[in-house]
């Protein structure tokens, strides 16, 4: 299975690519690689439209994503025949959730998140996506292509992201989050949305 790690989009909060952001002198997608391997993963790519993603000893899978620009953010899921693991390039991974990622089995898709009650060190107030591991991959493109036609009709209460993608995977209503249909990862796992989060999540790993 390839391990690709999801590094697209523009952030107007940051100088570079929130995936470039140092936790503790490292580059978080350096972090995910590093993890990775440890747990004997060889087959990992990135997936970017940035030309710096280029500098981390995995191939490059240049994949436009225009959300911001009028385009779904499920665009961001660089399209595959073979089996893949899609990890979210702005989170910072704990060992543990990496391994359980790792080492989970799925026929089909399984989807990483957390989950409250959240753990004492998880920094967010909501439950946030980590990874789509993806062995059936025309349900899962038949899932997002599903989404990207319908999410100006009204079906969604939102723009459709990870949360909506898993509740069509499942034929669950579109409008709600059902916490107990994923694999759950609570620890400090968590996504960054502000330069500050990197600050509080120094002090937790």
């Amino acid at each position: 299975m390839k391990y690709i790690i999801m590094c697209g989009g523009e952030y107007a909060r940051w100088q570079t690519p929130r995936q470039l952001t140092e936790l503790e002198g490292e580059a978080l997608v350096a972090r995910t690689i590093r993890l990775l391997k440890q747990c004997r993963v060889d087959d990992i790519a990135i997936s970017a439209n940035d030309e710096r993603f280029e500098a981390f000893g995995v191939p490059v899978l240049h994949h436009e994503n225009t959300f911001g620009r009028g385009g779904c953010w499920l665009e961001a899921f660089y399209p595959m025949e073979e089996p893949a693991c899609y990890l979210f390039g702005d989170v910072v991974f704990s060992p543990a959730a990496i391994t359980t990622i790792v080492k989970s089995v799925t026929t089909e898709i399984q989807f990483y998140a957390s989950a409250p009650p959240f753990a004492r060190n998880y920094i967010k107030p909501h439950a946030e996506p980590f990874a789509f591991k993806v062995v059936n991959q025309k349900r899962f493109r038949a899932a997002i292509d599903f989404c990207i036609a319908n999410w100006h009709t009204g079906i969604f209460a939102r723009h459709p992201i990870s949360w909506e993608l898993w509740q069509v995977i499942n034929g669950n209503c579109v409008r709600q989050i059902n916490y107990d249909t994923y694999k759950v990862i609570n620890d400090y796992t968590c996504d960054i949305d502000k330069p500050e989060d990197i600050a509080r999540l120094e002090r937790l790993v």
